[in-house]
């Protein structure tokens, strides 16, 4: 005969509490707190699986073999690797997760077994979404593999403000001077503005910027005019509080809405003095392009010939008795720039600056008509006029002045070359006075690229 123990409950000898409890139908294991373990090697059966993973915390880097019932984490930062599956029995399961947002750069290739099947198919399945994760189980010979659940949302915590950085040579990231929530980068050559993580808030993604280009070379022989100032682009964003410029594009220019990715800044260089003088370049900043300052024409020179004026962020002055050239092209909104100024006389007419039109030379000997004037913003925290236009060459009389903002000066009698524009203010050079040598043309300046955010 059979031995039968009959209680109802099994106490602690020690405090008395249930290890086991009968209540009608319902059988109570432990107390609350309580841990209830299995010895090892031991085995469980009736429970049965829910459909669920026992997530291994420590994220895989490199190619590997899945355990049935274990959820990867895995991260591919460091590059792509694969997941090979486990051999298929029916009812094995196995989740994998998308750990650092990378699967969209360096995907996950998950391999089955043998000649076991993913999906009816005896072929690799590819991860390749942003924050996926997927859970297969083992169904039967015919389809193997099945994906029960698949995530493709990427959700994650997010700052309420920019992450960024800069890199280059001499360019910055600095504190706002006169807000301390802003932050400034300021790129005087080439480099990147890395954003490394987006605001939650949309409105704080829109960037203030400044995009100014190269200045044109002044005229490169006697009598001749100022070089126009390098395109000037400046917009304003709704978070900011600075005082900006005439030529803000906010509203009804082109706003810049930052993604997490690196943006390339190019810094458009100065319009060299070379052969018949030349434009500045351009500077890019995302969709932002400014175009290069014209050069200033020469004696004799008409406008838009290969010895006169040119057009371009501001327009090119015009020499001994020739008009200058149009600024704004190729044209945006707001205008980036003005037309440089003609000349009636024997003397050079100044560039143009970004807001002013260059100077016109009177008739008679001079003087030389002075740089268009440039704008004034304080997107670097402090009013700071930039993009000037160069004053035009004299010929027995005064030179034309350069124009505020970095733009040169006119050459004085007898045979001097114009003054270089300013370096990082996109300022057009000075033209030259009467006589000098064609290869003495004075030589734009160089831009520069601001973009300004809120850090905090």
């Amino acid at each position: 005969m059979t031995s039968k123990i009959k209680v109802d409950n099994i106490n602690k000898v020690s405090d008395d509490s249930n290890i086991i409890k009968k209540c009608g139908t319902t059988i109570t294991l432990g107390a609350s707190g309580d841990s209830i373990a299995l010895a090892s090697g031991a085995s469980q059966t009736g429970f049965g699986r829910t459909g669920t993973v026992d997530w291994q915390t420590t994220p895989k880097t490199a190619t590997f073999t899945a355990v049935s019932g274990e959820g990867y984490f895995c991260n591919t930062s460091g590059g792509a690797f694969t997941v090979n599956l486990p051999a298929g029995v029916a009812g094995a399961i196995v989740s994998v997760a998308d750990y650092a947002a990378t699967f969209q750069t360096n995907s996950v290739t998950v391999t089955p077994n043998g000649t076991d099947k993913i999906g009816s198919l005896n072929e690799n399945a590819t991860l390749n979404v942003e924050g996926q994760s997927v859970t297969f189980v083992f169904v039967d010979s015919t389809q193997g593999w099945i994906n029960t659940m698949d995530s493709t949302s990427n959700v994650r915590g997010r700052p309420p403000f920019i992450c960024a950085s800069v890199s280059g040579a001499c360019n910055t990231l600095s504190t706002a001077p006169d807000c301390a929530n802003m932050k400034i980068a300021t790129f005087t050559g080439p480099g990147d503005f890395t954003v490394n993580a987006v605001a939650s808030c949309a409105a704080n993604n829109v960037v203030s910027y400044m995009v100014i280009a190269g200045g044109g070379s002044g005229g490169p022989a006697n009598q001749s005019a100022g070089g126009g100032a390098g395109g000037f682009r400046e917009y304003k964003s709704p978070v900011d509080s600075y005082t900006a410029s005439p030529l803000n594009g906010n509203p009804g220019g082109t706003a810049v809405t930052v993604t997490a990715a690196a943006f390339p800044i190019v810094i458009g260089a100065g319009g060299t003095g070379s052969g018949c003088g030349n434009n500045g370049s351009v500077s890019t900043f995302s969709t932002i392009t400014s175009a290069g300052g014209g050069k200033g024409g020469k004696s004799g020179g008409p406008a838009g010939s290969a010895t006169g004026s040119a057009t371009g962020g501001s327009g090119g002055g015009g020499g001994e008795n020739r008009n200058g050239s149009a600024g704004n092209t190729p044209p945006t909104t707001p205008p980036q720039g003005s037309t440089g100024g003609n000349s009636a006389g024997s003397a050079g007419a100044g560039g143009g600056g970004a807001t002013g039109t260059g100077g016109n030379a009177p008739p008679g000997m001079g003087p030389g008509g002075p740089g268009g004037t440039g704008a004034t913003t304080s997107i670097n925290g402090t009013p700071t006029e930039r993009a000037g236009g160069g004053g035009g060459g004299g010929y027995t009389g005064t030179p034309g002045g350069p124009a505020t903002g970095g733009g040169g000066a006119g050459g004085n009698h007898p045979g001097n070359k114009g003054v270089n524009g300013t370096a990082n203010t996109g300022g057009g050079a000075g033209g030259s006075s009467h006589p000098v040598s064609p290869s003495c043309a004075a030589q734009g300046g160089s831009g520069i690229v601001i973009i300004r955010y809120k850090f905090q």
